[in-house]
């Protein structure tokens, strides 16, 4: 199905380049992306701010959700304090970014890999263990959209059962290094139930963070990605080298978390955005 609405707020390459979602990747065209989340595939071009969604019938709200259409991201630009001048240009670069409702699963082993990669090298790496333990999606959608020509491998993601089954040898073999071993445990925890990702999804911010935290290979800075981009907690504010650069020099006494608190994540990705794009 065709679905065409006008979104404010939206820019897919800002949002693609923020660090938070590595599924999403330009078609051939200009303004043409594709995306694949719990299997399900999505084609969309973006004309200004006019967003044309081609997807399987009866899977368009999940995308709507996805991409969290219905938050008003302008109110949030509006209330950054106007006396911060940094955080003001910050929103301004960036002010198509939006948060997305990715798949708290799939996010674990993605920044489980993001650790001390650079994005193209973290898209490679996904990319791999979906060609090699998701399942192949075969849709209509594939054929029109040329997906064998552009945007992700046209496989799911791996599920928990699905990776648990993959040896330390085999994850090694992809070049994931130490991050091979942090992958297997991880799996082998969610399959077998010992954490379930469907009690963290109705946790609120700080005790699903500190639940991410006894998986294997997840630290602070990625339990709070994953609050972020998966779970939508907005009060995550994950710091990374170049968000602690800012803070270094532009919030020595601190990010002024009461201010923002309901939106810290969103200003926390005009931060990097523009600090690693400005």
């Amino acid at each position: 199905m065709k679905y065409t609405c006008t979104i404010p707020c939206f820019d897919l390459e800002q949002t693609a380049l923020s660090g938070q979602c590595f599924r999403l990747m330009p078609g051939k065209e200009p303004g043409l992306w594709f995306v694949i989340s719990q299997g399900k595939l999505l084609s969309i071009r973006q004309n200004d701010s006019q967003f044309t969604f081609e997807c399987e019938e009866g899977s368009l709200e999940y995308w709507l959700s996805y991409f969290d259409v219905s938050t008003d991201y302008q109110a949030m630009i509006d209330s950054i304090d106007p006396d911060d001048t940094y955080l003001l240009s910050a929103a301004k670069a960036g002010a198509g970014i939006r948060i997305l409702r990715q798949d708290p699963w799939e996010m674990i082993i993605t920044f489980v890999i993001s650790q001390q990669k650079t994005i193209p090298a973290i898209r490679s790496l996904v990319e791999a263990l979906c060609r090699n333990y998701g399942t192949h999606i075969e849709r209509t959608l594939l054929a029109s959209s040329k997906l064998s020509e552009a945007g992700p491998s046209p496989f799911a993601f791996p599920t928990p059962e699905q990776l648990s089954r993959a040896s330390l040898d085999d994850l090694l073999a992809l070049k994931l290094g130490y991050r091979a071993k942090y992958i297997a445990v991880t799996a082998r925890t969610i399959a077998s139930g010992q954490i379930s990702l469907e009690k963290i999804y109705d946790m609120r911010y700080p005790q699903a963070k500190k639940e991410l935290m006894k998986l294997c290979g997840v630290g602070e800075k990625v339990a709070e990605c994953i609050c972020l981009f998966a779970l939508h907690h907005m009060d995550a504010f994950p710091i990374d080298t170049h968000i602690r650069q800012v803070m270094d020099v532009h919030y020595k006494r601190g990010f002024p978390n009461r201010r923002y608190r309901g939106m810290r994540g969103i200003m926390q990705q005009y931060i990097f955005y523009y600090d690693l794009y400005s």
